[in-house]
């Protein structure tokens, strides 16, 4: 991979990283804040008001990938990118400001959802972006390596948004945390955004976006007929992100608060291990997406898809009862290379499905939806489950939308050697490879 190349998986991926930053700290400090938006009921019900307040963020991001994926066709990647990071910055903001129940009763979580609207339309936006000018701006035999540092830039944001939890639970006392301490995360988040915001003003666009060499007119780029006109492959990414993303939040931002409110770990043990988890996973990610560039894509979503499915109700079985850091650590990153399987590679399938003229609305909106009815709602669902008293059908909930998404994923073709610039037009000569093509144009 060329150094231009580097330069915009480096500067796409840092954006993305504070984008989720921001994004994944409020699951991973609502312990802290529920009590001061939400003081009447029990520690659980705390929890799904906050929690109901982050899925209400996720029904957002349907329109944040209708209007920024419409951005980013029309007007190119790069703006799609940098205003996706602004609308986070604004929301950061919000949440660093907003007061709590005892100064302005309910208008403190009047605050609170203002500005996870935004994230929504944020976050939205940001995933297709991202997904799409990290598949382009790499080399056609690098994408799936490429892409996988999506995953790794939004890991790396929780990793950092849990490692300033470790550091403020070490130096300050739990009062200070619960009366003030869980603003500075938001404070940080705001000050990376501005930071981000100055590094994509100055990035690259991609070539497949500039060469534009697609059969979508001009005037419907961006547009709900012409994402209409490839409506099979916008079902198929609701489907095919369906069994992944229940997982993906369920042994990421759900985690630490299951370990801590169901296994009766103490908190700063529950953060420990989902920190060290997610290091490990974040490593994982560029060495799956390079393997896929050898074998295929289907492979591993596939492996993603078994594991998933029959995994998953013993995994948290177990976890309920680990007792300890290390089994807890171990049963979690037994958990997270399974779903490796799944987000190292799913930006670039999803890209690949598309042609160039509609490919970031493409990837966005039906994505979006597909998180608003699973990825969002699966904090929601997993203590509604507990509270109800049947914690373990939450399990078997994860285990079914993985099987759901196993049927799509030994039906659908391999993408590996789609060309971006070919997409929606007349297949390649018989025996032409993308590899061939690529060779020669080199």
């Amino acid at each position: 991979m060329g150094r231009d190349q580097w330069k915009k998986i480096w500067v796409g991926s840092a954006g993305n990283m504070v984008e989720w930053f921001d994004w994944f700290v409020y699951a991973s400090f609502a312990t802290y804040f529920a009590g001061a938006f939400f003081p009447e009921g029990n520690d659980t019900a705390k929890l799904m008001n906050t929690a109901g307040i982050f899925a209400v963020g996720f029904f957002m991001r349907p329109v944040g990938g209708w209007l920024l994926g419409r951005v980013g066709d029309r007007k190119g990647r790069k703006a799609a990118l940098t205003l996706t990071v602004s609308l986070m910055s604004a929301s950061a903001v919000l949440i660093a400001i907003a007061p709590t129940y005892a100064v302005a009763g309910y208008g403190g979580a009047a605050v609170l959802l203002v500005a996870r609207l935004l994230q929504g339309l944020s976050v939205g936006g940001e995933y297709a972006a991202s997904a799409t000018y990290l598949t382009e701006a790499s080399a056609p035999r690098h994408r799936g390596f490429a892409s996988s540092f999506q995953y790794v830039s939004m890991t790396a944001g929780q990793i950092l948004g849990l490692g300033l939890q470790i550091v403020l639970q070490r130096t300050m006392s739990d009062e200070a945390l619960h009366s003030w301490g869980w603003r500075i995360p938001f404070i940080v988040g705001a000050l990376g955004a501005a930071v981000v915001f100055y590094l994509r003003r100055t990035m690259l666009e991609t070539e497949v976006y500039q060469d534009g060499a697609d059969d979508t007119p001009a005037g419907e780029k961006g547009t709900l007929k012409a994402l209409w006109a490839h409506k099979r492959e916008a079902f198929l990414v609701v489907a095919l992100t369906m069994g992944g993303t229940v997982a993906y939040y369920t042994y990421t931002t759900y985690l630490t608060k299951y370990l801590s409110n169901s296994a009766g770990l103490p908190k700063r043990t529950a953060t420990l291990v989902s920190f060290c988890a997610l290091i490990v996973f974040a490593c994982l990610q560029p060495l799956a997406g390079r393997l896929s560039d050898r074998i295929g894509r289907r492979p591993l979503l596939i492996t993603f898809a078994v594991g998933s499915t029959f995994l998953t109700v013993p995994i948290m079985a177990m976890l309920k009862h680990a007792g300890s850091f290390w089994p807890a650590l171990g049963l979690s990153l037994l958990a997270l290379v399974v779903v490796t399987g799944y987000t190292s590679i799913n930006a670039c399938v999803k890209a690949e499905l598309f042609p160039t003229g509609v490919r970031a609305l493409g990837v966005a909106l039906p994505y979006a939806i597909a998180n608003a009815l699973f990825g969002g709602t699966a904090e929601y669902v997993a203590l509604w489950f507990k509270n109800a008293g049947v914690e373990s059908g939450y399990s078997w909930y994860v285990a079914g939308c993985a099987a759901v998404s196993l049927v799509v994923y030994l039906a659908m073709r391999e993408t590996r050697d789609i060309d971006l610039g070919r997409v929606g037009k007349e297949p390649a000569a018989a025996g032409e490879r993308l590899d061939d093509r690529a060779a020669a144009e080199r």
